[in-house]
Order: structure tokens, then C-alpha cells, then sequence
């Protein structure tokens, strides 16, 4: 069912290492939308970020060197601030056992990597309207 109580998305975080996976990102999000995307390239960076701008939605990848998607999700949900922000992993990790622990994870949903830039609007709108 749709959540139409949901507020339009305004801002978008995007947590990756890779510096071409977040331009890529950012250049497809800001084609299609008028969002704002902030980029930051780790966890911890995440967790500073997100406290302070509170985006309507994290895109976090979940390979990352130091703090990984997972730790970060943890953190982001232990702090009032971020708690309820919704979060969709982006990863190249899709098996079923994986898709299974995302999910414990309470993770909006996930979009695999390669992913379409020009189709990433699209998907996160469709993976937050589900919920």
C-alpha cells in the first residue's frame, strides 16, 4: 500500500566510496528532479552529514571501507535525529540471504548496483511509495 502521507522528497543524501558511482548518481537524480544531493564518500561522514542537513532520504551504499552500510544504518537509527529517515541500501550484493538481512536491517528497500542514473528518481520514489 502507498503511503500518502509521505512528504515530496526535497533532499537526498548519497553515501558512497566511489567518487564516479556518486557523481553518477547525483547527475541522474538532479536530471530528473529538482532534488538537492548532498554526496559524502563514508560512514562516518553520513552520520555528520545527516544530523545536520536530515535528508528526506539516505541512498547508502553498503561495501565501504571503515563504517559499512550496515554499521552506518545501525548508528543512523540509534540517533533521534535520523532515526526515521528513510534509508535504501545501494549495493552489488543481491544474493537472497543478503537481500534477507537488509531487510532485518529495517532498510527501506535496495537498488543494485550497476544501476540506470537516468532511472534512479524513479526507483527511489517507487521503493518509498511501497512502504
Amino acid at each position: 500500500m502507498a503511503n500518502s502521507s509521505r512528504q515530496p522528497i526535497k533532499k537526498v543524501l548519497v553515501v558512497d566510496d566511489v567518487e564516479s558511482i556518486r557523481l553518477i548518481a547525483k547527475i541522474g537524480l538532479e536530471n530528473k528532479t529538482q532534488w538537492q544531493v548532498v554526496l559524502v564518500s563514508s560512514g562516518q561522514e553520513a552520520l555528520d552529514v545527516a544530523g545536520k542537513e536530515i535528508p528526506d532520504v539516505i541512498l547508502l551504499d553498503v561495501m565501504m571501507p571503515g563504517m559499512d552500510g550496515k554499521e552506518t544504518l545501525i548508528r543512523l537509527r540509534e540517533n533521534s535525529v535520523t532515526a526515521s529517515i528513510p534509508v535504501i541500501f545501494v549495493t552489488a550484493k543481491v544474493q537472497d540471504h543478503e537481500l534477507e538481512n537488509y531487510s532485518d536491517l529495517n532498510v527501506h528497500g535496495v537498488i543494485t548496483k550497476p544501476f540506470d542514473p537516468m532511472e534512479l528518481s524513479a526507483e527511489v520514489e517507487r521503493i518509498l511509495n511501497e512502504k
